[in-house]
């Protein structure tokens, strides 16, 4: 999805970025998982429950924190 790679990911702890892994994508931070994955799950339907649970390592917690960045990111480009 491409609003997730508009917004500005350094200010959310629950994700991370490096270079030599992932192609260098943000993921959830201590994974392997784009942060991405999140958006297309929830695209296709799928629970922050449901994801969690097929992506461990990505906690309900996590989830929440990159979605309320996304929605906090998404409310300063509108203003």
């Amino acid at each position: 999805m491409s609003t997730t790679s508009q917004l500005d990911w350094a200010d959310c702890s629950a994700v991370e970025r490096d270079p030599q892994r992932v192609s260098g994508a943000w993921v959830f931070r201590g994974t392997r998982i784009p942060v991405a994955a999140l958006f297309q799950n929830l695209e296709d339907g799928v629970s922050l429950t449901e994801f969690v649970e097929v992506f461990p390592g990505v906690t309900i917690e996590q989830a929440r924190l990159v979605l309320e960045h996304a929605a906090r990111s998404t409310a300063v480009a509108l203003a």
